[in-house]
Formats: C-alpha cells, sequence, structure tokens
C-alpha cells in the first residue's frame, strides 16, 4: 500500500474501520493472482484479531484456499473524485478515499465452526431488519444442503496497513469548500470523515 506519512493510520482506528465496511476484496496467489468479493467479519480486539469468512467450493479461489496459505483482504471506505475548481488556487484534482490491506494467512474451519462463524454472519447482518430470520431459525434441511458446498476460513493477520487520504494539510478554506461540495453532491459520509480529521474543534 502507497501510504504518504500524514495519510497513514494506525489501531485503533484499523480495528473499527473494518468492522465499519465488512465487505471485502480478497485476493490469493494461484498460477496468476485471483480475487473475489466476500462479507469479512473480525474476531477479537484492536489489540489482538483474527479475521473470519467463507467462499463457495466451486469459486475459483478454492483450490487455493489451504492452510498456511498466503492472502491479502481489501478493505474499502468512503472515496470520492475532488475537482481543484473547488480550491481557492488553481491545483491539480484528486480522489479522496480511505482503505485496510491486511496480509493474512489461512487456517481452514472444522464444520463446527464454519456453523459458529455463519450463525455470526448472518447474526450481525439481519438484526437491524424488521422481520430478521437468523442462521438458527433457516430450515434444517436448506442449511444441511448448502453446508457442504462452501468452506470456512480463519485468516490470521500478518502485516496491516491503512491510509486515510482526507485533505490533510490542506488550507481550511479549501477543506471546507471540499466538504461543501461533497456534501452538495450526495457524499455526505466522506464529508463528514474529512470534517473530522481536520476541522475538529471547528
Amino acid at each position: 500500500m502507497y501510504q504518504p506519512k500524514k495519510y497513514k493510520k494506525q489501531d485503533p482506528y484499523i480495528f473499527k474501520f473494518i468492522q465499519q465496511h465488512p465487505f471485502a476484496t480478497f485476493v490469493i496467489q494461484q498460477e496468476e493472482l485471483q480475487a473475489t468479493h466476500i462479507p469479512v467479519l473480525v474476531d477479537g480486539n484492536a489489540e489482538n484479531f483474527r479475521l473470519f469468512s467463507h467462499i463457495a467450493n466451486h469459486n475459483e479461489l478454492f483450490t487455493a484456499l489451504k492452510n498456511g496459505a498466503k492472502a491479502l483482504f481489501i478493505f474499502q471506505g468512503n472515496h470520492a473524485y475532488v475537482s481543484s475548481s473547488w480550491y481557492e488556487q488553481k491545483d491539480i484534482s484528486t480522489w479522496d478515499y480511505s482503505a485496510v490491506h491486511v496480509s493474512v494467512e489461512i487456517e481452514l474451519q472444522t464444520t463446527a465452526e464454519l456453523e459458529n462463524s455463519l450463525d455470526k454472519l448472518v447474526n450481525h447482518f439481519e438484526k437491524d431488519q424488521e422481520q430478521p430470520l437468523f442462521y438458527k431459525n433457516l430450515p434444517k434441511p436448506l442449511v444441511n444442503d448448502h453446508l457442504p458446498l462452501i468452506t470456512g476460513f480463519w485468516a490470521k493477520p500478518l502485516q496491516v496497513k491503512a491510509i486515510a487520504k482526507h485533505h490533510q494539510g490542506s488550507s481550511t478554506k479549501n477543506v471546507k469548500n471540499v466538504i461543501q461540495h461533497l456534501s452538495k453532491n450526495g457524499n455526505t459520509l466522506l464529508a463528514q470523515e474529512i470534517k473530522k480529521e481536520n476541522l475538529n474543534n471547528d
């Protein structure tokens, strides 16, 4: 990851970021690089955590999913184009964004661990629904039919890098202009992040 010093992030930012952006790009090396996109949850705390997820056995990445295999998770945050026409003076346009890269070592889950992981995964995304359908409430025949078709895994972090390019170092006027235009364009979440990063005391 390209990490200019002023944009570099550390924990607890990283742990919270993964929790807030759980849909990741999963990259692993086979004869060529392969990638897929999967929901990923975090187990533990900011000081000591591991990731867990699963993929379908017919996914092209499945053959590389083995104990000890090395892989990369890319978690992408809010991002948007920033026009230099928003600045006080003519400058280069840019892109504001945030991301976390986690290099990991894979450990395959047992069937019991997979079911426990699925229970947590479904609960995480279903809990805010009007009428949530939790994993434990799914018809048993349906679960039994689908469980053999997927493989769950743990992912032990080996290296974690994070960046939040939010106009740090820019003038207050330019930062406020960027926030105003992003909000007007519908990028309110990114605008809020830029404000928090640069105008905490305003």
